[in-house]
This record gives C-alpha cells, sequence and structure tokens, in this order.
C-alpha cells in the first residue's frame, strides 16, 4: 500500500514550524536579557545586604573540551548557580577587556572548543587584562545554559528556544556579516546586532564622549564659518561698488569742476566723458562673457552707463547743446539701455547701480529744475523692467529719488516764493502719475508685488504737498482732481466687475485710497471757511460710513471714522458747553451752519451704528452693548442740543436761546420714551442684551431731562415757554409710565398663564 503525501503540505508546515522556531528564539532572547539585568541587579543589591555575615562558596571551573588547558579558579557571587563562575575578563570582537568595577560580570567568550562558564586556555593569564581602547563591556551573562555546539539549540525549561550559539564545529553562516545572517537552516535572516545578541556581545550603547572639535581636513569635522572678509564674493562687491562711486564722481569732475577751472574745452570733456563711458561699457560687457567675471562685468557697465548718463545731463543743462525735450529723450535711451542690458544679464545690482549712480551724482551736476525731469525720466525708464523682474530694490532706487528731489524743491520754492512754481506742480503730478501707474502695471503681472504699492506710497506724496505752492483755488482743484483718480483707483476693488476688470490687489488699492483721502481733505479745506469745517468733515465722514457698511470694508470704515472724529472735533471747538451754556457765547458763536452740522452728526451716528452691524453683526456681549448705546447716546443728546439751540440763536428772535434749550429739553424726553417704548415692545423672560440696554439708556435719559428741566431750563426759561416744557415733559412721562406698567403685567400674566 502506497501512501501519498502533499509536497504542498510538507513544505507548509515546515514554514511553519520555522516561524515558530524563529518566535521561541525571540522570546529565549527576551528572557536571557532579563536574567542578565536580574543578575545585575542581584549583584549591585548584594554587597548591602551581605553585610556582617562571611560571604563563602567558590566554583571551580572545569575544563570544557579536554584539550589540557589548564583551569582558573574564580570566586562566583552568592546566588550564581554551580559552574558559572564570572570570568575576570571578556573578549568582544577579538578584543580582551576586563570586567568594569562596579557593573555586572560578563561572560567569557571562550575559545573553540570551550563553553561559558570554563577556565580561558593555559596561553591566557587568568589576571585582568589592560583595557584597551575601543574595548566596550558587554552586559553580564553568568546564569545563562551553555549551548551546544553541534545541531539546533535544546530547548529551555519551559519550551524556551535559547539564542544560537556556535561551537568549533558550527561556525556563523556565510551571511553572518553586517547586513543579515541566518542563524540555522530556515531561519530568516537577521541583522548583525541580531547575531551579537545572540552570542552575547551586544553592549549597551553609551553617547560617544565630547572631545576637542578635529583640525580641519579632518573627515567630519566641523568647519568654522569663515569672517564676513574671507567669505566668497564679499570682498569683490565692495570693491566694485566703491569702484563705481569713485569713477562716477571722477566723471563729474570732468564734466563740471573742470569747466570751472578752464581745463580743456566744452567738446573736450563732453567728448572725452562719452568715450570713456563708451570705453567702460566694452570692458565690461568683454568681462562679463569669462569665466568668474560676472562681479567686474556688472561694475564696468553700471560705470559706463552712469557715466553716459551724466554726460547727457551736462550737455543739456550745463552747456545748452541740447533742448530739453531731445536731452530727455536721450538720457531716456540711456538708461533704458542700462536696463536693457541688467535684464539680459539677469542682474538686479547692475540696474540699481545704473539708476542710483546716475541719480545721486546728477544733482552735483546741476540742480535746475531740469534735475527733476531727469530724474522722473530714470523713475520712467525702469517700470518695463518692474512688470517683468521681481526686482524691490530698483523700486525704491528708481522712485525716493524723484520723490525727495521734488519735496526738498517744493519746500525751497515755498521759501523763497520763485516765479517757476506751475512747473514744478507738474513735475510732482509727473512723478505721482509714474509712480501709481507703473505700481497699477506691475501689481497688475504680480499682485503680491508689495514693494510696488509701497514706491506707489512715496510716489503719491509730492503732489499732496504741491498745493502749498499755489492760490486756493487752483489748490482746491488739483486737490478734488487728485483725489477723484486715486478714490477711484481705490473704488475698483469694491465694485465685482471692476474688481474682475481691474485686477487691482488690495494692497495697491489701500495705498490709493490713503492717498486719495488725505487730497479729499485738502479738498474740503479748501471748498469751506472755519465754520463750515466740520459739516464738510462730516459729510464725507458719512459717506465713508455709508461705502463701508455696504461693501463690508474695513478700511473704508476706518478712514470714515477718522472723518467722524475730526468733523466732531471741529464741531467742539465751536460748540462747547460753556457756547451752549451762556447766552452771550451762543449769540456769538453759533449759526445755521452749526446746527446744520449737529444735524449731520446725527446722520454720521446713525449711519456709524449700521455700519457697525453690518461689518461685526449683532453682539451678544451685553457690556459692548452697553459701552456702544451710552456713547451713542451721549453724543445724541449733545447734537440735539446744539441743534436746537443753533436754531433758536439763529432765528434772531429775543429768547431764540431760551426756545432752544426748551424743544432740546422736550427731545430728550421724546428720545427716553422712544428708547423705553423699544425695550417694553421687546420685553420678555428672556430679553436680550439689546432690549436691556434700551430699557436702561431709556431710564438714564429720562433722568438726564428731568435733571435738565430742574436744574438749568427752571432757572432759565420763563413764562409760557416753562409751562410748555414742564406740560410736554410731564406728558412724556406719564406715556412712559402707564407703557411701562402694562408691559410689565402683560409679561407677568404670560409667565402665570405658561406656568
Amino acid at each position: 500500500m502506497t501512501i501519498s503525501i502533499d509536497p504542498a503540505l510538507i513544505a507548509r508546515l515546515s514554514g511553519e514550524f520555522d516561524s515558530l522556531a524563529g518566535e521561541f528564539t525571540a522570546l529565549g532572547r527576551q528572557m536571557n536579557t532579563l536574567g542578565r539585568d536580574l543578575a545585575s541587579l542581584h549583584r549591585q543589591v548584594l554587597p548591602a545586604a551581605g553585610q556582617g555575615r562571611g560571604e563563602s562558596g567558590a566554583g571551580e571551573a572545569a575544563s570544557g573540551s579536554g584539550t589540557g588547558h589548564a583551569t582558573a579558579k574564580t570566586t562566583a557571587p552568592p546566588g550564581a548557580p554551580p559552574g558559572k563562575a564570572p570570568s575576570s575578563g571578556v573578549r568582544v570582537g577579538g578584543v580582551h577587556t576586563p570586567d568594569r568595577p562596579g557593573s555586572a560580570s560578563p561572560e567569557r567568550e571562550a575559545g573553540p572548543g570551550t563553553s561559558p562558564g570554563t577556565a580561558p586556555p593555559a596561553n591566557e593569564s587568568t589576571a585582568a587584562p589592560q583595557h584597551r581602547a575601543g574595548a566596550a563591556f558587554p552586559p553580564p551573562a553568568w546564569g545563562a545554559p551553555a549551548p551546544s555546539t553541534t545541531g539546533p539549540p535544546e530547548p529551555l525549561q519551559g519550551g524556551q528556544m535559547p539564542p544560537p550559539q556556535f561551537g568549533p564545529a558550527q561556525q556563523p553562516p556565510q551571511n553572518a556579516q553586517p547586513g543579515g545572517i541566518a542563524p540555522w537552516p530556515g531561519r530568516p535572516a537577521t541583522t548583525a546586532r541580531e547575531y551579537r545578541a545572540a552570542m552575547g556581545q551586544v553592549q549597551p550603547t553609551a553617547p560617544p564622549p565630547r572631545g576637542p572639535i578635529p583640525p580641519r581636513g579632518v573627515p567630519g569635522a566641523r568647519t568654522p564659518s569663515p569672517p564676513w572678509w574671507q567669505r566668497e564674493g564679499v570682498i569683490s562687491r565692495l570693491l566694485a561698488v566703491a569702484g563705481v562711486a569713485v569713477t562716477l564722481i571722477g566723471v563729474v569732475m570732468l564734466l563740471v569742476l573742470a569747466a570751472q577751472a578752464g581745463i580743456f574745452g566744452p567738446v573736450p570733456r563732453v567728448v572725452a566723458g562719452a568715450v570713456f563711458s563708451a570705453a567702460l561699457v566694452g570692458a565690461g560687457m568683454r568681462v562679463f562673457r569669462r569665466p568668474g567675471g560676472r562681479v567686474g562685468g556688472i561694475a564696468l557697465a553700471a560705470t559706463g552707463f552712469a557715466g553716459a548718463y551724466l554726460d547727457v545731463v551736462a550737455m543739456t543743462t550745463i552747456y545748452d547743446w541740447l533742448h530739453p525735450v531731445p536731452g530727455f529723450a536721450a538720457a531716456l535711451g540711456v538708461a533704458a539701455a542700462g536696463v536693457g542690458v541688467a535684464v539680459q544679464w539677469r542682474s538686479q545690482p547692475l540696474a540699481v547701480l545704473v539708476v542710483a549712480g546716475a541719480a545721486v551724482l546728477a544733482p552735483f551736476v546741476t540742480t535746475e529744475l531740469a534735475l527733476l525731469a531727469f530724474l522722473i525720466v530714470l523713475q520712467l525708464a525702469c517700470v518695463p523692467v518692474q512688470m517683468r523682474h521681481d526686482w524691490p530694490f530698483l523700486h525704491l532706487v528708481r522712485t525716493a529719488p524723484a520723490v525727495l528731489a521734488t519735496h526738498l524743491t517744493i519746500l525751497a520754492f515755498v521759501i523763497g516764493q520763485p516765479d517757476e512754481r506751475r512747473v514744478l506742480v507738474l513735475a510732482a503730478a509727473a512723478v505721482a502719475a509714474v509712480g501709481v501707474g507703473g505700481a497699477i502695471l506691475v501689481t497688475r503681472q504680480r499682485p503680491g508685488d508689495l514693494v510696488a504699492s509701497l514706491a506707489a506710497a512715496l510716489a503719491i506724496t509730492p503732489l499732496l504737498a504741491a498745493p502749498a505752492l499755489i492760490d486756493r483755488p487752483a489748490a482746491t482743484i488739483l486737490s478734488a482732481s487728485y483725489a477723484a483718480v486715486l478714490l477711484a483707483v481705490a473704488a475698483t476693488t469694491l465694485v465685482p466687475k471692476l474688481r474682475d476688470i481691474a485686477r487691482i490687489p488690495a494692497h495697491t488699492a489701500i495705498v490709493a485710497g490713503t492717498g486719495g483721502s488725505f487730497a479729499l481733505l485738502e479738498a474740503v479745506w479748501g471748498v469751506t471757511t472755519g465754520s463750515a469745517l466740520p459739516l464738510g468733515l462730516l459729510l464725507v465722514a458719512a459717506c465713508y460710513l455709508g461705502i463701508a457698511g455696504q461693501a463690508r470694508n474695513r478700511v473704508a470704515a476706518l478712514f470714515g471714522t477718522g472723518y467722524a472724529a475730526l468733523g466732531g472735533l471741529g464741531l467742539l471747538s465751536i460748540a462747547d458747553a460753556e457756547t451752549l451754556a451762556v447766552s452771550r457765547l451762543a449769540i456769538e458763536d453759533l449759526s445755521a451752519a452749526t446746527a446744520a452740522t449737529a444735524t449731520a452728526g446725527l446722520g454720521v451716528l446713525a449711519v456709524a451704528l449700521w455700519m457697525l452691524r453690518r461689518l461685526f453683526g449683532t453682539t451678544t456681549d451685553e457690556a459692548v452693548t452697553t459701552l456702544l448705546w451710552i456713547g451713542a447716546s451721549v453724543a445724541a443728546l449733545y447734537l440735539v442740543t446744539t441743534a436746537s439751540v443753533s436754531l433758536g440763536v439763529a432765528a434772531d428772535a429775543a429768547d431764540g436761546f431760551v426756545v432752544g434749550h426748551s424743544v432740546s429739553t422736550i427731545i430728550w424726553m421724546a428720545g427716553a420714551l422712544a428708547a423705553l417704548l423699544y425695550g417694553l415692545r421687546r420685553l420678555s423672560a428672556e430679553a436680550s442684551a439689546t432690549v436691556k440696554v434700551a430699557l436702561g439708556s431709556g431710564l438714564l435719559v429720562t433722568a438726564a431731562a428731568l435733571a435738565k428741566l430742574f436744574l438749568f431750563d427752571l432757572s432759565t426759561l420763563d413764562g409760557l415757554i416753562r409751562v410748555a416744557a414742564f406740560l410736554m415733559v410731564g406728558i412724556l412721562l406719564l406715556v412712559a409710565g402707564t407703557r411701562y406698567a402694562r408691559a410689565f403685567a402683560e409679561t407677568g400674566s404670560r409667565e402665570s398663564g405658561t406656568g
């Protein structure tokens, strides 16, 4: 009878047994590690527990190979198994190391044919050898079972598998090297650390000792950072910039100082400057193409282009060889060529050096108004470059010289009162147009270019200072036109369709809106007189706050708040508390314009409350709501009193001041009644914070109206006016009390009915 067994089943069973053997092996390793740790703990605790009593017991290790090696007697620690005396040293990785004092004693790695616990061969000394550098101390391993030298490992007590050990007849497998070993056939490859753990050679890892930093050139050495003057390119760049500055100063001396001293004639000076500049540009292009010649080529070319620009300035302003228009065109061509080479070389330093060199040294060539035009030409020539490359330093370098020169010239014109004011206004307008227009073109290409918006902010400022040069009507028209342009640019972000067409980023719109707001302030200042100025400011504030509420724009809300604060301060300076309380002062200072301003202030207050609700929604914070209502109530009482008294005074009646105050008292009480009715209408068991604040504000205003009635009106008013004031306030109080009582009664009946 033949029995056939499936080979696949046999293979599968063999694999499962191999996997099970591997798991047992790992468990055996863990148990061995635990045993060594417990033995180490035992040895550390033993000296304290064994004081006062004799410690004895010595185990004699026998030779395990029968090769005639001499035996060595060692003293075993108490509790150690018989025949397992710790050795005085250990051989790890071919280096014999002694036991560490005070630490667990490891097993001796036996030579061929020996097992743990046996004495060393006869040719080895039993005395502790010297410790060698780099040798590590292994963990204690006494008490571990002796491995077999042949065959697979035998299971320990409890069925655990010991770690694989190799005797003289069984060497480690061929793959027993870093990267993977196989302890016995069928066992999956493990790491070299697992192999050393199986052989009892794994040592506790300790951080390497910190020693001195190895010298340079040694592998792994930390190279200290060199000083700045030794870093690559630093000194060369500094020398290049210094060379550009010194050479351009020499060009200026050739064009200006030589003319003052009578050295050479005009033609040789100009021709020498042009030839020298062209030679520098050619040398720079030649050097740039060579290895390592980038810095030198940039310096030479920048010096040449800046020198040529100064040469054109000298021909136009000093020698009058060129009319200003052709001179500006020639200067634009030179600047465009310089920044064009910078674009071709992709070098921002070249463009910056060309513009900065020409702008800084041009005032030493001429100080006429034509200087502003040459600086504006530099500002204009760099706009196409900024549209292609994000070069922030070029933004600032091309804008700052023109802005600074225009401001200084405006200051000089205001002090000196010259006749060329309109030319300077045109120059300021050109700086603003190039700055704002260039920023819009650049930010449409790169919306995240904040430096372009910063350059536009600088360019806006000269035209804001220019109205100081001309008379008031012209200045008002200029400011109003400037404000209209800038605010139109800012408004493109508020309208969705315009925003998609214009594609102006928010930071550019904020810059334009800020400049437009200041220009509008100048226009309001120019179009109004002293008493009407607060009215204009409050009207502008109402517009800003309305736009902020409609578009939910916090920047517009900020501008509106600023205008409202300025308008309120202006009104307070005209109609302060003393003016409102004294008849003589009221008649002198108050007018119909003051009444209109106070009325506009009431409108601004209402728009501001609506805007806050649109921006931030209805808040549930009772403290914030209370503070808001109290502030609004106080402002409203002041504005109502100002409007009433101003209208009474403006009527030119004998008792207009008295009538105005009586009307204001009645309006106070009417406002208190309105607040109370609003709160009582929405009164419930769980009233909102707004309702509670409305009721509190109404009661406070009622108290204020009664105080004004008895403390001020009773002593100031007379005749029928006093009677009318008391009657009206009394009727309003009766209505408020009746409605208050009925509302709380209805609320109580609803609560009792639901309960």
